[in-house]
């Protein structure tokens, strides 16, 4: 672990990195099992809001804990997710034209939901086994 991770964490916030894991899953799953997108519906489904709310109120609680850098990596998945929805949609739209967008946005939006099925399963798995994310 790292040398400024000085303060122990609870096992409170460690449930509480738990509950947000699983409310992000949860919306990934909507998304995978329902009428909407994986990554629409992790990104405007009620169960990642709530986890990205927890996220920051719980924020200082985490400071200088193995936890803290959970929660720095459950606030940029579902950031870095809602910019590249952003960028699929800038890039795709004027292509819808020729057709070609049309497939590039689902392609997009495809590729963005594993990638976010991927970065919240390896977070959990990580937290399973007391281990920080990487910084990097």
């Amino acid at each position: 672990m790292n040398a400024t991770m000085t303060v122990e964490a609870t096992p409170s916030l460690v449930r509480t990195t738990h509950i947000v894991y699983a409310l992000h899953a949860v919306g990934l799953a909507l998304g995978a099992f329902g009428a909407a997108t994986v990554v629409g519906s992790f990104l405007l489904g009620w169960p990642s809001i709530i986890a990205v709310i927890i996220n920051y109120v719980k924020r200082g609680d985490v400071r200088g804990t193995w936890l803290e850098s959970h929660f720095t990596w459950q606030i940029r998945t579902f950031w870095f997710a809602l910019l590249w929805v952003i960028v699929v949609g800038l890039v795709s739209a004027p292509l819808t034209l020729v057709l070609i967008g049309f497939g590039t946005w689902a392609l997009g939006l495809l590729l963005l939901g594993f990638w976010a099925i991927y970065r919240i399963a390896r977070g959990w798995l990580r937290l399973n086994g007391h281990q920080p994310m990487p910084t990097a």
